[in-house]
């Protein structure tokens, strides 16, 4: 039995729609800079949430001041989601993207 073209392009183009949800690749978590919170706060908010160093902390806050965004933290999917998630609970604007896009 032979395979024809159509169902290697079909079989192909699955995989490639799987491995573009796949949870195991990483995720980033990006803190996003805001005119709302003190610099002071978001210092804070990341030694709480990541067990930063005040060091550490300072200086992802300083990146997210000066740069606009910065990556806070890498993981599966769903523990960047669960970091969006509590990052938003203290009122900082935070996304997730797959890392390296």
């Amino acid at each position: 039995m032979a395979i024809s073209p159509a169902e290697v392009e079909e079989e192909v183009a699955e995989d490639s729609a799987l491995a573009a949800f796949s949870t195991d690749s990483p995720w980033i978590t990006i803190v996003w800079d805001d005119p709302v919170n003190l610099m002071t706060y978001v210092t804070h908010v990341l030694m709480v949430l990541f067990g930063y160093s005040h060091e550490k902390a300072t200086e992802l806050m300083l990146k997210i001041h000066n740069e606009g965004k910065a990556v806070v933290n890498s993981g599966t999917r769903e523990e960047s989601e669960h970091d969006v998630a509590r990052l938003h609970e203290y009122g900082l604007w935070a996304t997730l993207q797959r890392s390296g896009t």
